[in-house]
């Protein structure tokens, strides 16, 4: 009897872990606290253009905001445009120069200034027989055809080799619009720009960076800025500022962030900085991690079961983040609102450019403050979105 209840005891403990178990690897359980709306989630696929899909999913926000208006803009007829002023300044410094797909937000806003823009239904940008945005082919080609005319086997440069590289582009994005129909009406890209109304000096972009003075803009120094693009520098608690005034007033953020660190988990929706002080459990630590609560034992493992302390981001973390290359330019995206966690810790949630199918949110995912802080490299905000006292910092 006394062995039948022990066993008894045995199993119910072993059913009470599982459960303790389960209930603990529930997983982050987000609730929408803001929530902007915006425009579809697209899918970049196989494509080095996230600047461009995030940069016009911040204008078609925008424009939500300003007009009521959907609209579905061309995020290929911004990628032609930018590769080909690229290709131009790359053979002029003889190659000395970052050339890929990458390129940043100020290139969006470059575009849509000098060239205007298009809806989807008159560049989609698929003219090589792929369903999705395939470009590993057209980027090498788009490569080699620069690099063979710095090569200058002729000893001089042709005057069509610009006009070359750009039957290239029109080979696999499509030729240019130059004159479209859209609601009935005809235009030019600049004139379907001008219709909407969106003023490219309305934008500012900000950082935070403790090696340049605040307050002031610098050139920053990354691979993607081939434009040598200025970006303002602000206080790190002035930037998260920004962003928080910005969703609380109805703006979304164009974000520029890095991805590649181990916190940043697509499959589970979230990007989290755990903090990295663990408890030692080497040994003989049996009795520790019995003793442990459960949240300390969540806190002592790298996961995503659920909410765990996070690390301190200072300005001179960040700094030294930068500095080292463990922060880089690597994703555009864009902020729509914030959310908390079921213990009520601060997030943000971001709109991705990766589609929307098989994803636990989406094709959104929630990023802690802790992880904004630390791996934003810059966004962009509407000028009204400022708070006061960075806009009076700022001069404007």
């Amino acid at each position: 009897m006394a062995i039948a209840l022990l066993l008894n005891f045995q199993t119910f403990a072993q059913e009470e872990s599982k459960e303790e178990i389960k209930e603990e690897k529930k997983g982050y359980v987000f609730t929408d606290v803001i929530d902007i709306e915006n425009t579809s989630v697209k899918n970049q696929y196989r494509s080095g253009t996230c600047w461009s899909f995030s940069g016009l999913a911040f204008v078609e926000a925008e424009l939500l905001r300003t007009t009521g208006k959907e609209y579905d803009l061309s995020e290929m007829f911004i990628v032609n445009h930018t590769y080909s002023d690229k290709a131009e300044k790359y053979v002029r410094l003889s190659g000395h120069l970052n050339f890929g797909a990458g390129a940043e937000v100020t290139d969006v806003f470059r575009v849509i200034e000098l060239y205007g823009m298009v809806p989807e239904t008159s560049c989609e940008g698929l003219e090589y027989g792929e369903p999705k945005h395939t470009h590993g082919e057209m980027d090498a080609l788009l490569k080699n055809y620069v690099e063979a005319i710095i090569k200058n086997k002729n000893k001089k440069l042709t005057p069509v080799w610009h006009d070359g590289f750009d039957k290239v582009l029109a080979t696999y994005l499509g030729e240019l619009p130059e004159k479209f129909e859209y609601d009935g009406k005809e235009y030019t890209p600049m004139t379907f720009a001008e219709s909407t109304g969106f003023n490219t000096d309305d934008y500012i972009e900000i950082t935070s960076y403790t090696h340049q003075p605040y307050y002031k803009e610098f050139q920053m120094a990354i691979p993607d800025n081939w434009l040598w693009a200025s970006i303002y520098n602000v206080k790190l608690d002035e930037m998260i500022s920004t962003i928080d005034n910005a969703l609380e007033n109805g703006y979304t953020v164009n974000w520029g962030a890095d991805v590649s660190d181990k916190g940043f988990a697509w499959k589970k929706g979230v990007a989290i900085i755990p903090a990295e002080e663990k408890p030692d459990l080497s040994g003989t630590e049996k009795e520790k991690w019995e003793a442990l609560t459960k949240k300390e034992k969540l806190n002592s493992m790298y996961s995503f079961d659920g909410p765990t302390a996070e690390k301190e981001i200072t300005p001179e973390l960040r700094q030294q983040h930068y500095d080292n290359y463990l922060v880089t330019d690597d994703h555009g995206m864009l902020i729509v609102g914030t959310a908390t966690d079921q213990d009520g810790n601060k997030f943000y949630k971001i709109k991705n450019s990766w589609g929307t199918e098989g994803h636990i949110y989406n094709g959104y995912f929630y990023a802690s403050e802790a992880y904004v802080k630390l791996q934003t490299v810059g966004i962009a905000v509407h000028k009204d979105a400022l708070p006061k006292k960075v806009a009076k910092n700022l001069g404007m």
